[in-house]
């Protein structure tokens, strides 16, 4: 087992039936892991009623309630890393990533990359039927977070993901605590400061066109503040030792300071 997309969902039942056909017909050999937060309309029904054509394929983790986006992909990680995967994807339900783009973010790790970001905000990415506000919110967003972590990333709150397995086993889990932006923001802080290569793959980002967005204020505020508080860690206390696994050292060829980029 190799390849592994995590599809975290809550209430995509227009959308998860089309995003799991479209990897499939990838036909790459991917693995989909959903981790579904008890969706009243019955996204993890639909989930199930696929494991018949994708027999050892498809997969669902249950939770109750909607716990937030990054307990369910430490959750997913976790599940990944029990059950051998070497590449672990983080992908959205509604096709604002494109599932043709899980090839190049794989090609990117594989040549030795710890993380392959799929980036909006590096030449070549672009953003694709959103309105001005969400633009300038994100772009916002990531320029203030460059600015107070002083890390390099054009896109660091960028969900679409490749990690290694070496990352994901040498990041203390447990010590991830944001949900949203900032959770995105937090993990790729976390391998920067583990000294992994991070390199930014450039894509079109399209909003969706089925279901609602997650977007709320609450998301944008633990963002705000989240920024500030990795800022404030990784300076006044030992961030690195409380974020890092300390089980085992991991190979050098993907601990590196540079980050690296690939702009088409």
């Amino acid at each position: 087992m190799e390849k592994l997309v995590i599809i975290p969902t809550f209430n995509e039942k227009e959308n998860i039936g089309k995003i799991i056909d479209a990897v499939f017909l990838l036909q790459q050999q991917y693995h989909i892991l959903v981790i579904d937060d008890g969706s009243p309309d019955g996204t993890a029904a639909i989930v199930k009623s696929l494991f018949t054509k994708y027999p050892g394929q498809l997969f669902i983790e249950e939770r109750t309630g909607k716990l937030g986006l990054g307990t369910a992909y430490i959750h997913g990680f976790r599940w990944a890393l029990q059950n051998g995967y070497q590449f672990i994807f983080e992908m959205d339900a509604d096709f604002s990533h494109n599932p043709a783009d899980l090839e190049r973010l794989y090609e990117v790790c594989k040549k030795g990359a710890g993380i392959a970001v799929g980036s909006r905000y590096v030449k070549g990415g672009a953003v694709v039927n959103w309105p001005a506000d969400r633009i300038l919110l994100s772009k916002g967003a990531s320029l203030y977070t460059r600015l107070i972590t002083w890390m390099p990333i054009m896109d660091p709150t960028a969900g679409f993901v490749c990690y290694r397995r070496e990352v994901l086993e040498a990041i203390n889990l447990s010590a991830i605590h944001f949900l949203g932006y900032a959770f995105q923001i937090e993990m790729k802080f976390a391998a920067w400061k583990l000294n992994f290569l991070i390199a930014e793959v450039p894509i079109t980002f399209q909003d969706r066109k089925l279901g609602e967005s997650k977007m709320n204020k609450g998301i944008i505020k633990e963002g705000v503040i989240g920024v500030l508080k990795l800022r404030w860690m990784s300076m006044f206390k030992n961030y690195r030792s409380n974020v890092k696994n300390t089980f085992q050292d991991q190979p050098a060829s993907y601990q590196q300071k540079e980050i690296i980029m690939e702009q088409k």
